[in-house]
């Protein structure tokens, strides 16, 4: 956000003398009610810090008529409980999960003797009702969740994929590594057939390596405009955001860093950062590592996630990282993070990460060294050996205190960092991450509740990414119109098998998994056949030629937006007739705020065509209720329907709208 702009959502002005009286009129109503026909835009994936430490975020998509956006009815009980007609509980659905203690972190629904019914790829019906249905898994004693999302893993290969669904993941996201070109990623794993969702950010090493730029040496300028230009090509073709892994190219500096971060803030999209140091040993510690994040995302107001914080910037300094976070998310910057459930990391041998010194900054020795795959512990004369192939090793070197710290930071959610690969030479965690938070974390350390760790795992991954991702708009949640990706497990027995020896036994007490409708994990076993994966992409809406219609505001014709089937208006219009509005940084909400009457000259044209229209976060507020806003360039625009909560009519004839004071 530019200092103008700030400067300009600054400016007090004055509020109609009826506000009050609106005010009044407004106050029982819900934020879910104040969008008429506009979509609930509440995503913020940092909402899950923000209400008394629980993971939590924006309903689904509901009209103010009942009705949701898929044409199903809305669920009738603030309890999340579905109460179906009865021509719904006459039909025969695709699936139904029978019995189960359904848990949805969106709306903390724990509740047990729940039926979920799914029909052509999608959950129809969450009822206490009984469904009928083709195939009927019985989930008596059993937890039906959100099927989890890997947000942190890397390119899904037929190998390790099959882990992952016996983990309980249904979304494979190559977050830590990714493409630089999605116009053949996309179609090569397409072709491959996946068993699971999956998608990628853009690469920065890659893109860099290809350019032939070392690993201690910064790019020339011209090489910067080079890789945001392909960063940009790489958005608009579909990835989900940019990552950085800075202490594995330390070349890697601001001037390169900050264009793809105002790249990344003027798209929406998050920046996934391997952060550049993993010790508190001087020059260079994990405070520094994480005060440059920060000052990234400060400067270009781009939103930010911090890769495994357990291994890397936090390590050895856990509380103390976590709170600089913390503050700067209070700040108001859009900032995660995410870890993983073992008190070791692994990285290859042939890395930076093992430049000289790294016995004294990880306080570790050969010994606490040793191939993943195999039983071999390390000595100087095998690390060299090892190193010179390129082995993938672990080392014993994170504090317990910090993972269990790590894992209750309310902003903080569950990456593997790993998909198993042939050979074996792979951290546990690819095969064991979720699980094992299920079963040591939640079950027998009792580090988590249940509902935060499935929030963590499924929905808050989602909500770091939906912006601009539609599809992960309907994941992470239970409920009428999202997507069937789910997970049931046995509490009592969930645990991870995978070893350092042995990365590829898969996770047990997994019961089922399904993918998209699909059953990909039953009692049988996995079901190798079975085709349900879809690629998951960024999508971005940009400003057509014309507006969509005009509104005539007590007087000010004011141009209107289309937006996702809804239109939308210059929020600056407020200010014309008669509202004074006041931007708070630290919320992103504009608020209306009582004063003495003003009039000024009506807002600007149109927004260029062509000009991307996002959802950022930003709110509208006033006593009693909200409303998101939709950001184009440097304004904000509110839903239409907000202003009849304001006491307006509106009337229309055609494009035209008409607003008139009630």
């Amino acid at each position: 956000m530019t200092a103008d702009h700030t400067n300009k959502r600054k400016k007090n002005l004055a509020l109609g003398a009826g506000l009050a009286a609106v005010f009044l009129a407004g106050a029982g109503w819900l934020m879910l009610s104040l969008f008429g026909p506009a979509e609930t835009a509440a995503r913020r994936p940092e909402a899950a810090a923000r209400h008394a430490g629980k993971p939590q975020g924006a309903s689904g998509t509901i009209r103010e008529n009942g009705v949701s956006a898929d044409g199903g009815t809305a669920p009738a009980g603030a309890d999340g409980i579905d109460r179906p007609a009865a021509a719904e509980l006459a039909r025969t659905y695709d699936l139904v999960i029978r019995n189960g203690r359904v848990v949805n972190p969106e709306t903390q629904l724990d509740r047990t003797g729940l039926n979920v019914g799914v029909e052509g790829g999608r959950i129809a019906l969450v009822t206490d009702k009984p469904l009928k249905g083709r195939r009927v898994l019985d989930a008596t004693g059993l937890v039906v969740s959100p099927g989890f999302i890997d947000n942190l893993s890397y390119d899904p290969n037929p190998l390790g994929v099959w882990n992952k669904i016996a983990d309980g993941v249904t979304s494979n996201i190559a977050m830590h590594g990714g493409t630089d070109s999605p116009r053949k990623w996309y179609p090569y794993y397409e072709r491959s057939r996946p068993p699971l969702h999956y998608g990628a950010s853009f690469f920065y090493t890659k893109a860099r390596n290809k350019l032939g730029i070392g690993l201690y040496q910064p790019a020339t300028p011209e090489q910067t405009a080079k890789l945001v230009r392909e960063a940009e090509q790489a958005l608009n073709d579909g990835v989900l955001g940019i990552s950085f892994s800075l202490e594995y190219v330390p070349g890697i500096g601001a001037s390169e860093i900050v264009p793809l971060m105002k790249l990344a803030y003027k798209y929406n999209v998050p920046v996934y950062f391997h952060a550049r140091y993993s010790d508190m040993e001087e020059p260079g510690t994990n405070m520094d590592a994480i005060n440059e994040i920060i000052g990234y995302a400060r400067t270009t107001g781009a939103s930010v996630h911090v890769d495994h914080i357990n291994s890397t910037g936090g390590t050895f300094s856990m509380k103390q990282s976590l709170g600089m976070l913390d503050a700067a998310r209070q700040e108001g910057l859009d900032i995660t993070a995410c870890t993983y459930p073992y008190d070791y990391w692994g990285t290859y041998l042939n890395s930076a990460r093992f430049d000289d010194g790294w016995q004294r900054r990880f306080r570790i020795t050969y010994h606490d060294l040793q191939i993943a795959g195999t039983r071999d512990r390390l000595t100087a004369t095998t690390f060299g050996e090892f190193r010179k192939q390129g082995k993938l090793a672990v080392a014993y070197a994170i504090p317990q205190s910090d993972i269990d710290d790590s894992l209750t930071a309310p902003f903080v959610m569950i990456g593997s960092d790993a998909i198993l690969e042939p050979g074996n030479n792979n951290h546990p965690r690819a095969s064991g991450t979720f699980a094992r938070t299920l079963g040591l974390y939640v079950r027998e350390h009792q580090v988590l509740t249940l509902t935060d760790a499935i929030a963590k795992m499924s929905l808050m991954p989602a909500q770091r990414l939906e912006r601009q991702v539609p599809a992960m708009r309907k994941k992470g949640r239970i409920a009428r119109g999202m997507d069937a990706d789910l997970v049931v497990f046995d509490a009592g027995k969930v645990s991870d098998r995978s070893t350092v020896e042995r990365p590829e036994l898969t996770s047990t007490g997994i019961r089922y998994v399904v993918v998209g409708g699909k059953v990909v994990l039953d009692e049988r076993g996995l079901h190798k056949q079975a085709i349900a994966g879809r690629p998951v992409k960024s999508e971005f809406a940009r400003m057509p030629d014309k507006p969509a219609g005009m509104l005539d505001l007590d007087g000010p014709r004011v141009p209107l937006v289309r937006y996702r089937g809804t239109l939308y208006f210059d929020a600056a219009a407020l200010r014309t007739a008669g509202y004074r509005t006041e931007w708070d940084d630290k919320t992103h909400t504009l608020k209306l705020a009582e004063g003495e009457p003003a009039r000024l000259a009506a807002p600007a044209s149109t927004p260029a065509a062509g000009e991307l229209m996002l959802e950022r976060g930003h709110r509208l507020a006033w006593e009693g209720g909200a409303a998101e806003l939709l950001s184009i360039g440097n304004r904000e625009y509110a839903p239409l329907s907000t202003l009849r909560h304001f006491g307006w009519i509106l009337a229309n004839e055609g494009d035209d709208w008409q607003a008139d004071r009630a």
